[in-house]
């Protein structure tokens, strides 16, 4: 089957089949992914205030070619460019006006009387239409990522394409009952998948398992940073904070302190009560590495059907001293015969799955490009090593256009062995702020003049 895409509804791509997305021919898929990029740019040009003023600093009045779109591209901290006495003050006014400037949403209709936490804050927005995703914080400062209700179709379709594409198993037809070494609710990006489209991935709410049943509080990873450095003083008791989130806090840090062994007598359970049926199983590596060692230790292994899943992510990188192995030592605790991975960003609504060759491949519905150390387009084709920038064609109601804080490998041409076609990366993924030095200062293409007022334009300086 022939499939063709149409450079006027992006937000259907992801209907098709993994094989017929992967399929495309290069010019053909170039040439739609360029032409979709154009229509969306001249739709959302004076609509977006913050596009808006990028565009006119960079001079880009259209865009004709991925020169003219590296341009206008966002730099990743721009989703977290507002003063961090913003929400140290809860004052919901002014963060929503940040907001305003980079969604479709027009948030000055938004009722923000009574609030008084960022999770009521979050969920004022959805009532109103808008879906917001947190980061993790782990940089001391949560970036906010405004999605719109009418996204829901595209962000669901794309993300069950992901599934069947990284593991081979369409969940719709195949609803597996799922672990989870998360929360069962909170609003994180990574987690709103689960809590969007339970119904599609996993045949109902009921069919996730989490190890923690409660929320993951908003508030607590945007002040955490600041109620630690006031711990490490002596001075916690003199923050203005609600009482209710410091006593939060310490439940968590009592939580964290016993979460290895939580999550062994949780993992244990479900070893019991799951055995002989075909599961999916899902966390960070580490956390799936010292299950399984433990479990191994104890001399333990599961007897789950065959066919069961383990998706992970998120590499070794907070085991200290990890073995080479431990990616086998995951496989033979808990009998998969390989462990399913994906890439993605918060900023991006698609994700890439891994391959049977282990690169992360690129839907069509996403367009990646690299950037040299200068912020310069580097060409597209052979290999290219720098930095990732990429357009999201699912992104209607924000700019999807972002650069990404991390080094990449692409490979542009169409000869992986795995028979995919389109830009792949490998899975050496570095991020510039964790590398020597720690410097993720951008360096974007046109004007660094021009970049530097449009970043303060939207933290409100200009």
């Amino acid at each position: 089957m022939t499939i063709s895409l149409l450079p006027e509804t992006p937000g259907a791509w992801p209907e098709f089949g993994v094989a017929d997305l992967f399929a495309v021919e290069r010019a053909e898929r170039e040439a739609v992914q360029l032409e979709a990029i154009r229509l969306r740019f001249a739709r959302l040009r004076d609509k977006l205030p913050a596009l808006r003023k990028l565009a006119e600093k960079q001079g880009v009045a259209q865009i004709d070619s991925l020169q003219d779109l590296i341009k206008i591209c966002f730099d990743h901290r721009v989703m977290k460019n507002y003063p961090l006495a913003i929400l140290e003050n809860r004052d919901f006014p002014k963060l929503t006006a940040w907001l305003d400037k980079l969604t479709l949403h027009d948030l000055s209709r938004v009722d923000l009387g009574g609030l008084k936490s960022i999770d009521s804050w979050i969920e004022r927005l959805q009532d109103f239409g808008l879906i917001i995703g947190t980061s993790s914080g782990t940089t001391g400062k949560l970036s906010f990522m405004p999605r719109s209700k009418s996204e829901l179709s595209a962000w669901r379709s794309s993300w069950l394409v992901l599934q069947e594409a990284a593991t081979g198993v369409d969940p719709l037809a195949n609803p597996l009952p799922s672990f989870s070494t998360g929360y069962r609710s909170g609003h994180q990006m990574a987690m709103k998948p689960s809590q969007l489209f339970a119904q599609e991935m996993y045949g109902g709410r009921h069919n996730l398992y989490t190890l923690y049943n409660g929320h993951m509080s908003a508030d607590l990873m945007a002040l955490s940073g600041k109620m630690q450095a006031a711990e490490d003083k002596g001075e916690l008791d003199r923050l203005d904070i609600d009482p209710e989130l410091i006593e939060q806090r310490r439940q968590m840090i009592e939580q964290g302190r016993r979460r290895p062994q939580d999550m062994q007598i949780w993992f244990e359970k479900l070893l019991t009560d799951f055995r002989g049926q075909r599961v999916r199983i899902g966390g960070m590596s580490a956390d799936l590495y010292r299950v399984a060692q433990a479990g191994l230790d104890k001399g333990l292994k599961a007897d789950f059907a065959p066919g069961s899943l383990v998706a992970t992510g998120g590499g070794m990188k907070s085991y200290k001293n990890a073995p080479d192995n431990w990616q086998e030592i995951i496989k033979t605790f808990f009998g998969a015969d390989r462990l399913h991975t994906f890439y993605g960003f918060s900023e991006s609504i698609g994700s890439q799955p891994e391959c049977a060759c282990g690169f992360y491949h690129f839907f069509p519905f996403t367009v990646p490009m690299m950037m040299g150390k200068d912020g310069e387009l580097l060409p597209r084709q052979g290999v290219q090593k720098g930095r990732l920038a990429a357009f999201d064609l699912l992104a209607e109601s924000f700019w999807g256009g972002f650069v990404t804080g991390d080094e990449v490998t692409m490979h542009f041409d169409d000869d992986c062995p795995c028979g995919w076609k389109g830009p792949r990366i490998e899975k050496t993924i570095r991020r510039y702020s964790e590398m020597e030095g720690g410097d993720d200062k951008i360096t974007c293409a046109g004007s660094v003049k021009a970049y530097d007022e449009f970043m303060d334009y939207v933290m409100g300086a200009a």
